[in-house]
């Protein structure tokens, strides 16, 4: 009796056909998953993997060769799955020590009833810094301004789409984001080289976002005091649970120093990890290491009488980035495979044909990926499914990978919430209580970043070509 799954077969090159049952299958499954059943990504993605393991078996691939594509494409992701677990970590010990509650905190002093849009993409944006979470900022922070605008008879509109700015400029640049570390790692770069080389592009989209603001808010705003009651009640709420200190903002600033510094990622962010737990017993009362090391695991809860604090401040935890670990190796399978069975070079090369040059492989890359985040609704999987699809051929254009995590974050991060059916636009409807046609043309950020990343392309701004060392080590597979 035939053992398809170890006999020795002819292995055939893959058409284009192969690939398409491939990723569409992918597709449809992802959309039925997400979309009509509202499931997490994790196992839709799973079946996925089924289906382009059957189309390799197909190819005359023995399923230790598929199982060995899978391991291969989930190690290039380890370092990435590693940095996750110790951001995990970092976030719990940075919120029972106080750190975070305290650059929360001096955010909100920002407030000014004179430029208050200006202001709440500022205090979204330091949150967002802080946190790593632009849905935590938005559920939060997001809420508190929400209500302020209303009280200043702002429109809502302008008001969510200051709050939505701010809060994916930090889930954008922050080192504690998961879309900040997942695009590094399909692309083949460090977390830390990422952000740096982000900065330019983001900081323009940024500015024109803050000069936007100002002007409207110039303009439109009433010149009554604004009612940020709200805010002060979460101001309130950090003095009175937490000790606020300018020592507690060390720890960020350690890990800044380490990036300045080029000390790589894991080492860097350790940094931070270990300063937070020296700090939290001197500077809050009551907190042992036990809890520190407690709440590095199992996340912090926020337990006060004010449910806006505790939403803000309730995260973190090794066990708390499982679900952005586990869709890191579901999709490295799916990766591995593709890529292990020359799927992906076809794809590739069909892709190429049309698109000549770099800049437009970077338009090519940001295309995908809001086509991704339209048709799979879920923001990680524009960066993961475009991040591996078009590793191949900015490596053969000899392309430095940094120009392809900032075009899968200039797109796939920050449009998702211009989606009405993707998950970060339900959640922003679900819990800001704004439509997607309230907030949508005020998001000034996330529609303008994915056009000057495509714009500065074309002037070499965020394309950058690999020098002869860094070429090696991209064709070993190692971090450049």
């Amino acid at each position: 009796m035939r053992n398809i799954f170890t006999e020795e077969r002819e292995i055939k090159r893959p058409t284009i056909l192969h690939a398409l049952i491939s990723m569409l299958g992918l597709i449809a499954v992802m959309m039925i998953g997400i979309v009509g059943f509202g499931a997490d990504p994790h196992i839709p993605m799973f079946i996925g993997v089924i289906i382009t393991s059957v189309v390799s078996m197909t190819l005359g691939y023995k399923w230790a060769d598929i199982e060995q594509m899978m391991i291969d494409g989930i190690s290039k992701a380890m370092q990435s799955m590693l940095i996750l677990a110790i951001v995990g970590m970092m976030i719990g010990a940075w919120l029972l020590s106080g750190t975070i509650p305290t650059m929360i905190y001096y955010g909100l002093k920002l407030l000014s009833p004179k430029i208050f849009l200006v202001a709440a993409v500022l205090i979204c944006s330091i949150t967002s810094l802080a946190t790593g979470t632009s849905w935590g900022t938005m559920g939060t922070m997001g809420l508190a301004l929400i209500g302020i605008g209303a009280g200043l008879g702002m429109p809502v509109g302008p008001t969510a789409g200051a709050v939505i700015s701010g809060a994916y400029f930090g889930d954008k640049l922050s080192p504690l984001s998961d879309t900040t570390n997942l695009a590094p790692a399909m692309a083949g770069t460090d977390v830390f080289t990422h952000v740096k080389y982000m900065l330019k592009s983001t900081i323009l989209a940024y500015a024109i976002a803050l000069v936007f603001f100002g002007v409207y808010g110039f303009v439109h705003v009433s010149s009554g005091t604004v009612d940020s009651s709200q805010a002060v009640i979460i101001m309130d709420g950090i003095r009175d649970n937490f000790n606020v200190s300018p020592v507690l903002l060390l720890p960020p600033i350690v890990v800044i120093l380490a990036i300045a510094l080029k000390v790589p990622a894991i080492p860097g962010i350790t940094l931070g990890f270990i300063t937070a737990l020296i700090l939290a017993p001197f500077c809050q009362q009551g907190v042992t290491i036990g809890a520190m090391l407690d709440v590095s695991l199992n996340g912090f809860v926020c337990e006060t009488e004010i449910e806006s604090l505790n939403d803000l401040l309730s995260s973190g935890g090794l066990l708390n980035m499982a679900f952005s670990i586990l869709m890191v190796m579901m999709a490295m399978m799916f990766g591995g495979i593709m890529e292990g069975t020359r799927q992906m070079e076809v794809i590739i090369e069909a892709l190429l044909k049309v698109v000549k040059g770099p800049a437009a492989l970077v338009g090519a890359t940001e295309f995908t990926a809001i086509f991704a985040n339209a048709i799979m609704a879920e923001q990680y999987i524009s960066i993961l499914i475009p991040g591996r699809m078009f590793a191949p051929a900015y490596r053969e254009k000899g392309i430095h990978p940094k120009s392809l995590s900032n075009a899968l974050e200039s797109a796939g991060t920050v449009t998702s919430c211009l989606i009405p059916w993707n998950t970060c636009g339900v959640f922003i409807a679900t819990n800001l209580g704004v439509l997607w046609s309230q907030y949508a043309p005020w998001a000034v950020f996330n529609y303008t970043m994915p056009v000057i990343c495509f714009v500065l392309a074309f002037f070499g701004v965020t394309v950058t070509k690999m020098t002869p060392e860094e070429q090696e080590k991209a064709d070993r597979g190692e971090l450049v």
